[in-house]
């Protein structure tokens, strides 16, 4: 699809008052990747878990698993080493800024933390609003969350499907700037954007945690300093 054959319409009617039947098309345009039919069944609120264990799968720090079982008790947290020196740069994805769209995500993951699902006995169709809850500390005053999804093809290829990053100090909303206290785990809620996908029988989905995606996001130095400053 070509994005200019739905914004110059727009335009035309709002910029020049051209009457080309904007006003009389659906209010949403949706495109499901993977299916060729229109079927959106109920919508079903699902809850994936991380875990520890080792998914076979990924080439990452950790490999953990993800599930839609709850932990039973405490497990080992996953951890990272970030570098605001030496980014984790951004590959494709949902952005205007940089080359967007379905690039693999192998050579990035490796430096981040991943949570597999096992191999998918049938499709799942995922279509609405993703979020994130994350627990977490940190040894700085602040620094930044970076939540993924993707889709993991039977050949590894993993396509990004949707993602969003949260900078801690934010965490009680824009309005209140509240820095951490450095070992002390605080609760992220991260909001990834609505997306739709079906993910395919033999597929795999994936969460990638980080603490940057740049230069779609641009870099946290994790002094807590004022971000204007520190963005020079």
């Amino acid at each position: 699809m070509n994005i200019n054959d739905l914004r110059l319409p727009w335009f035309d009617h709002w910029a020049k008052d051209a009457e080309i039947g904007v006003m009389d098309e659906p209010p949403v345009r949706i495109f499901v990747m993977g299916r060729e039919d229109w079927i959106i069944p109920g919508t079903q609120h699902t809850n994936f878990y991380l875990h520890g264990g080792t998914s076979g799968s990924a080439n990452s720090l950790n490999d953990g698993t993800l599930s839609t079982v709850p932990p039973h008790g405490a497990e080992n947290p996953a951890s990272y080493t970030y570098d605001p020196a030496n980014l984790v740069p951004s590959r494709g994805g949902n952005t205007q800024t940089i080359p967007n769209g379905a690039f693999s995500q192998r050579d990035v993951e490796v430096r981040c933390l991943t949570f597999t699902s096992e191999p998918l006995t049938e499709e799942i169709e995922a279509t609405g609003h993703v979020s994130a809850v994350l627990y977490a500390a940190s040894s700085a005053l602040d620094t930044d969350w970076v939540v993924r999804v993707t889709d993991v093809h039977p050949d590894g290829h993993s396509r990004p499907i949707a993602d969003g990053i949260l900078r801690a100090r934010y965490r009680d909303f824009f309005e209140k700037r509240t820095l951490l206290s450095p070992g002390q785990i605080y609760k992220y809620d991260i909001d990834l954007w609505a997306t739709s996908n079906a993910f395919l029988q033999g597929h795999r989905i994936r969460v990638t945690i980080t603490s940057s995606c740049f230069p779609r996001f641009d870099s946290n130095l994790n002094t807590g300093g004022p971000i204007h400053k520190e963005a020079v």
